[in-house]
């Protein structure tokens, strides 16, 4: 029988000898079919791309990722149904992507395997950030723009047969993913990119027989051989004999003592790569594929690039076992192709799950590689009672949806239960980080569903997006407050108020001026303030401007407390306020005038809180469900205006929302109000709104960007009393301050990290306050309601008054047209060194100085009884008037009247005679030096004529100074130093300025604080001419031009003026002239009005003029 079986083995052996040319043709064809096959499954199998980002902290290594592909070769089936069902097995693609700014982790998979996938991941990235993405793969179109030969790819195949490891991540020190990523990241051009892609497929465990039998076959000495090259050649040659001795072996297995050597010792290397062998055998084996691709502008750049990455993988090397080396490059469409299907037809090699886990796993904390992009916040499970949109029979009505969900990639819209919502919510977060858009989308929702809503916006764009997504049929419910509308103001009184809300009323208006003067606050003002409001409030049609009439006006406040029937009221202004002196009274008013005079000072506040009769009602508005929206923007009205206007508007819907008390709880209609950086406007008293608003039905949606912002009375009472707590990007600070509200789901960095749009939430569902989750707000499209137009015209139609009514109606409560103006300051004016005035002013007296009279202590008072009313300051004449807005110019005149400033040894005309008078100057005699210096005489007219223009300008020579003045301009910017000189302050100089030269020139004697200063060096005066134009050269387009200013700069050497003693004081730099040659200039100049600014005491003959 044995010889019978060997006999039969021999003859198929021989069989299959004498027909393998018959055997190999069949065999390559059915290969050929099934890689066109595989190949057609792979090019059309719907598939999906997977971005996954891991948190910078996670501590999730080489091990997670071993553990999620032994999970993953759960996609194996069996070959007999693969078989049957005519298809082939799945793979998946772990793949790597950099480009110059980051380096990204994909996951390709086919379709239908996507929620096993993701599940996976999850389960051993717990943290993971897991979104469906585009194929980067298809960005890149090198048939468009031709860029072939910049596409290079190559793959990577192993050294030794795949049933020799390679070195994984557990010899390694340092994780081995920070080479591959370290490669990545030394990208440098913005369009070079670089591609790693590991095709994966589970394979059945017939893999390690291989492995195994070889492992035998090392153990039994025939292995060893094979471990050589010619060991390898040797083996294929005896190939038939070794096959059939494993099967002999197999069949009849002989005694192991007589084994071939089993007892001989095997060498230290032989032992070790059968210790790796068997080691690598014992775990689930995945078929490897790995294709790196290179995208750069020219073909070696793209080559060098791919070596150098490759040369990253040779980390995995080891001598005794296993290894990495490169294919031959290529280039072109075909490698791209290649890479975007995912194609993997043949077996490639076998690697094991560690093996896998070592080449590709997320990267954690250690791996320290820049550009890596990672989650930047965790994401949180949702509670499972969480009022989802989509759940079938939930009340639309009672649920205001405004997010959804993001954890795990489970996107589900939900919102936020009516009756949770009246315990208040509290969003924050950074700016532009999405509280804004939350709110408006909270408020949509609410308008579109008839709620009465309230949106209090500091800035005005909130209210401007709300605007456009009013739909048509809720226009006439709209109240829009708009202070920056001068031209139809609202009605707004905050001091209307019915007997049971008095008392709310003082204390909301003491809060409002608390908060916002709280630096210079005192109890002495809040005393006197809280009986002033309290008075008013009795007083029928009172308005805020009232405040400051009451303290100031006596009969005004007897007026008042005629309708004033609280007792404690009436005692304190009849029994102590009336018995205070002046001077107390003064003191204590003053900083009440001083605030509130800051706010009704505004003609566009004052127009609005001066008001009498309220346009609107905001009790009724809030009971009829109307839609208030108070745009404060604070660029338009100012930043104090708007805060303080706000927080007078807040506390009066608190009031009307208090005045509900009346009505029963059933009947009492909700009202959402929304207050953007709420902290401009939240008072001590706001902790009392929190409390009790509920009750009352008033929702409020509070939002600010920083805790820091808010008061600590406001702080507390806010996280004491919010239901639901929205926390959006945040600071640090405010990090660890909400670090334990959210913990231990969150911690600090997941609050700094949040994407925009995206939160935390604190929610309260049915009373009960929930676990915290993440979620990011949902899209709302831009308004195309187009209404915004509509219903500002309709709301300041309905809600506004004109302005020249509004001022009229204040004009006549000012009673400012029965007042004497002038009888009124002549009175101010007699006691202005009266030192009451300082306490009136609220300062101290200021000390006299010593050594200095002063005025007399005791002023006359003048009887006004019997006096008329003084006389006003004379005005100008019509002559005088006639010569300041002149604009013709008589040019003799002009030329006389420069002559005799500047020549006035020339015989000049006199105006209204006919003799010329010849003015001579005398000698003067130099203080300083000590001898007489000869003045300049001209002989003749043409002498004077040709003077320096410095010294003298005709009318004809004035187009010459424009021009010589632009030029000098010109050397100045280019660097020409001009010659300056300096001087001292003294009050014991004089100097004489000239001005309004009649005929439409002015002449200006310049002081040296108008001259650029460089010291030791004396000039003259600059003489300064501006010239008016006649209109009729400007209407016929005279070649001279107007000159507003010409500016002559000074000469380098002083020169003699005529007119003036020239004789410079070297020390003091001034110019003195005598009594005598001032009269002189005023002879010449017997119209124009010379003032001597200082004049020396002691010296009444004597002047001085500082040039």
């Amino acid at each position: 029988m044995f010889e019978i079986l060997i006999y039969i083995l021999k003859g198929i052996f021989q069989l299959l000898m004498w027909t393998w040319w018959v055997i190999v043709p069949i065999i390559a064809l059915i290969a050929f079919q099934n890689f066109r096959k595989s190949k057609w499954v792979a090019e059309n199998l719907e598939s999906v791309v997977l971005g996954v980002k891991i948190p910078k902290n996670s501590e999730k290594g080489p091990t997670s990722a071993e553990m999620m592909f032994a999970s993953l070769h759960g996609i194996l089936k069996p070959a007999k149904n693969l078989k049957k069902e005519g298809s082939i097995q799945e793979h998946i693609s772990f793949e790597m992507v950099a480009d110059a700014n980051s380096i990204m982790f994909y996951v390709w998979i086919p379709k239908h395997l996507q929620n096993f996938v993701e599940g996976q991941i999850y389960a051993q990235y717990p943290t993971a950030e897991i979104a469906t993405v585009d194929d980067y793969s298809k960005n890149i179109d090198i048939d468009h723009d031709g860029t072939d030969d910049c596409v290079a790819g190559c793959e990577l195949r192993l050294v030794k047969p795949d049933y020799f490891p390679i070195k994984t991540f557990v010899s390694f020190e340092v994780d081995p993913l920070a080479g591959i990523t370290g490669a990545l990241s030394k990208i440098e051009g913005e369009a070079e990119k670089m591609w790693i892609q590991i095709l994966t497929r589970p394979v059945s465990d017939t893999w390690r027989n291989k492995g195994l039998a070889y492992a035998e076959g090392l153990k039994s000495g025939v292995g060893p051989k094979l471990f050589t090259k010619a060991g390898v050649t040797h083996g294929l040659l005896q190939l038939p004999s070794i096959i059939l001795n494993v099967i002999f072996s197999a069949i009849f297995p002989t005694d192991e003592k007589g084994g071939g050597g089993g007892d001989a010792k095997l060498p230290h290397n032989v032992e070790t790569s059968l210790a790796c062998l068997e080691e690598k055998a014992n775990k689930l084996g995945y078929q490897v594929k790995i294709r790196i691709l290179y995208i750069a502008k020219s073909r070696e750049v793209a080559k060098q690039h791919l070596r150098v990455t490759s040369g990253a993988f040779k980390q995995f090397n080891t001598t005794l076992a296993n290894g990495f080396t490169i294919t031959k490059i290529r280039t072109g469409k075909d490698v791209l192709d290649e890479y975007r299907a995912r194609l993997f037809v043949d077996k490639g090699f076998i690697l094991n799950i560690e093996e896998v886990a070592s080449l590709y796993h997320l990267p954690h904390a250690s791996v320290e590689t820049p550009n890596i992009v990672w989650t930047s916040s965790k994401k949180g499970e949702p509670p499972a009672n969480l009022p989802y949109a989509d759940t079938p029979g939930a009340d639309q009505k009672d649920l205001t949806v405004f997010a959804e969900t993001t954890f795990r990639g489970q996107l589900r819209k939900f919102g936020i239960k009516k009756d949770d919502r009246r315990r208040h919510m509290y969003v924050l977060g950074k700016s532009g980080s999405g509280k804004s858009k939350l709110l408006e989308i909270l408020a949509v929702e609410d308008i579109k569903r008839g709620e009465g809503v309230g949106i209090v916006d500091p800035h005005g764009e909130l209210i401007h997006d709300v605007l456009k997504k009013i739909p048509s049929h809720r226009l006439n419910d709209v109240v829009y407050i708009n202070p920056a509308d001068k031209d139809y103001p609202v009605g707004f009184n905050p001091m209307k108020a019915t007997p049971e809300l008095r008392e709310g009323v003082a204390s909301g208006f003491v809060s409002v001026f608390k908060k916002q003067f709280g630096y210079s606050w005192g109890p002495r003002l809040e005393y006197l303030m809280r009986y002033a409001i309290l008075a008013l409030t009795y007083y029928p049609d009172t308005t805020m401007l009232d405040v400051v009439k009451i303290l100031t006006d006596k009969d005004f406040r007897k007026k008042v407390l005629t309708y004033v029937e609280d007792p404690v009221v009436k005692t304190f202004w009849l029994k102590e306020f009336s018995t205070y002196n002046d001077k107390f009274a003064t003191e204590a008013v003053a900083p009440i005038l001083n605030k509130v005079g800051q706010f009704t000072a505004s003609p566009t506040i004052r127009n609005i809180i001066g008001q009498t009769k309220e346009t609107f009602d905001f009790e009724e508005a809030m009971n009829t469900r109307k839609i208030i929206l108070v745009d404060l923007s604070s660029g338009k009205i100012g930043e104090d205006n708007s805060e303080l206007l706000g927080s007078l508007m807040i506390t009066k819907m608190q009031l009307a929302a208090m005045a509900r008390a009346k009505i029963k709880p059933e009947d009492r209609k909700d009202f959402f109000l929304y207050v953007d950086e709420f902290q401009n406007f939240a008072t001590d008293s706001f902790a009392k709104i929190l409390s009790e608003a509920r009750k009352y039905r008033l929702s409020l949606a509070l939002a600010n960007q920083y805790v820091a912002q808010m008061e600590e009375t406001v702080r507390d009472a806010v996280f004491g009393n919010v239901g639901t707590l929205i926390s959006f990007r945040v600071g640090a600070t405010d990090a660890a301050y909400l670090e334990k509200e959210f913990s231990p789901t969150f911690e600090k960095d997941d609050l700094i990290g949040l994407d925009n749009q995206h939160m935390y939430l604190n929610m309260l569902i049915d009373g009960v306050a929930s676990n915290s989750f993440s979620a990011k707000s949902i899209f709302v499209e831009d308004g195309t309601e187009g209404n915004t137009e509509k219903i500002i015209a309709l709301s300041r139609e309905k809600y506004s008054r004109p302005r020249a009514e509004v001022e009229e109606q204040i004009k006549k409560w000012s009673n400012v047209d029965n007042l004497d103006v002038d009888r009124t300051i002549d009175r101010q004016n007699e006691s202005k060194f009266d030192g009451n005035d300082y306490v009136r002013s609220g300062q101290a007296n200021p000390s006299k100085k010593a050594g200095k009279e002063t005025g007399p202590s005791v002023i006359q008072k003048r009887d006004y009884k019997t006096e008329k009313a003084p006389q006003r300051t004379p005005e100008k004449s019509k002559a005088n008037e006639s010569v300041q807005v002149k604009n013709s110019v008589d040019p003799e005149e002009l030329k006389k009247i420069i002559q005799k400033v500047t020549r006035p040894n020339q015989p000049v005309k006199e105006k209204g005679g006919s003799d010329e008078k010849n003015i001579q100057l005398k000698k003067i005699e130099d203080r300083k030096i000590g001898k007489e210096v000869p003045l300049k005489k001209y002989d003749n007219k043409k002498e004077a004529e040709e003077m320096p223009l410095k010294k003298g300008i005709a009318p004809e020579e004035l187009k010459k100074i424009i021009q010589k003045e632009k030029s000098a301009q010109e050397q100045s910017q280019a660097g020409k130093e001009s010659p300056v000189y300096t001087g001292r302050e003294t009050k014991e100089k004089s100097e004489i300025k000239i001005t309004k030269i009649t005929g439409g020139a002015e002449v200006e004697r310049v002081s040296e604080s108008e001259v650029p200063i460089k010291p030791r060096v004396n000039i003259k005066p600059i003489i300064q001419v501006r010239q008016r134009i006649p209109s009729q050269a400007i209407q016929s387009q005279s070649p001279l031009k107007p000159l507003s200013r010409p500016v002559i700069k000074p000469v380098s050497q002083p020169q003699n003026i005529p007119g003036l003693n020239n004789n410079i004081s070297e020390d003091e730099n001034v110019r003195k002239i005598t009594r005598e040659e001032f009269m002189n200039l005023k002879e010449i100049l017997p119209n124009e009005k010379i003032i001597i600014i200082d004049q020396k005491e002691g010296e009444s003959q004597k002047g001085s003029i500082r040039t």
